[in-house]
């Protein structure tokens, strides 16, 4: 799989925000994260983004290959990881969560989008893998 460039990682990474704050502008704040979820899945595929729900992510360490029970949200076109929350403050956790995903599974970058807002604006982080 031959990664994106920047500037298509910037164009999905902002047309995925774009169908956020589509969701959120017909929804508002105070739902559960799966009807988020399913939302805005409907939303990215209806404009044509390949999407995938509930991407088991396993841990290995050192040879070891540890059964969890981690889940990324969304994957977009094979490279975006999109972290839902529906909470009342995005936390340290939440973004350190979201770099290990992009780490453990190799992805470019990373959107946590957090619904309950009043403005969705002010609920995406946007966060790059660094590796």
């Amino acid at each position: 799989m031959a990664l994106a460039t920047d500037d298509a990682l910037n164009t999905r990474t902002w047309r995925i925000i774009h169908a956020a704050m589509e969701v959120h502008k017909q929804l508002g704040p105070g739902l559960l994260e799966s009807a988020y979820r399913a939302c805005l899945t409907h939303e990215l595929r209806g404009m044509g983004m390949a999407v995938v729900t509930g991407v088991v992510l396993p841990v290995f360490y050192k040879g070891l290959s540890v059964e969890s029970s981690y889940t990324i949200d969304l994957v977009v076109d094979r490279e975006v990881v999109v972290e839902l929350k529906a909470v009342e403050v995005v936390l340290p956790v939440h973004k350190a969560q979201l770099l290990t995903y992009l780490k453990l599974a190799r992805y470019p970058v990373g959107l946590l989008l957090n619904f309950n807002v009043p403005l969705m604006k002010n609920g995406v982080t946007r966060l790059l893998n660094n590796k």
